[in-house]
């Protein structure tokens, strides 16, 4: 049954019949209608949990999907399935991956950041503090990119990196 068909909650099937409206206005080829519906039927399984589902959909999107920008939101989301499932280098390849076809995502840059902070903060607890840092390094770098993408978000990752001597206090104001 067509992801379309589950939905059993009245914002859902709202928002269902509004992007089945705008889809059939959108003055766009066939194949990108089909990948927006693969799209959008991931997104409706990621929501619910059904990561499987999610990703399947998301890769029928990929193999449709010509926009760069929105091949970018495909494997963004497919890098928060696998993150969250604890899969951090799958994660992580996607994430460079949406950065490649999208430049401008700025959660993508943020949550590289986060899987290096953590593996930094992992190291350090063993005992390897020269890989811990040069992980807290590169997480700094990530999430310096981010915030002058978005300046007002990622506040505690701007905290981080005051208190940490990894920023100028100053720098994006």
């Amino acid at each position: 049954m067509p992801r379309t068909q589950k939905n059993d909650n009245f914002i859902d099937k709202s928002f269902t019949v509004m992007a089945d409206l705008i889809l059939k206005l959108l003055p766009a080829n066939k194949k990108a209608k089909e990948a927006f519906v693969y799209y959008r039927d991931g997104m409706s399984a990621q929501t619910e949990g059904e990561y499987a589902e999610a990703l399947e959909n998301y890769e029928e999107a990929l193999k449709l999907e010509e926009d760069p920008n929105d091949c970018g939101y495909i494997l963004y989301n497919m890098g928060l399935i696998y993150a969250s499932n604890g899969e951090r280098d799958k994660a992580l390849d996607l994430y460079h991956k949406a950065i490649e076809s999208n430049p401008r995502l700025p959660q993508a840059l943020n949550n590289i950041a986060v899987i290096l902070h953590y593996e930094g903060e992992q190291a350090k607890q063993l005992g390897e503090e020269e890989r811990g840092e040069a992980l807290f390094d590169q997480a700094a770098d990530y999430w310096v990119r981010a915030i002058r993408m978005a300046p007002n978000n990622y506040i505690e990752a701007q905290n981080w990196l005051k208190t940490t001597g990894r920023m100028e206090i100053d720098i994006f104001f």
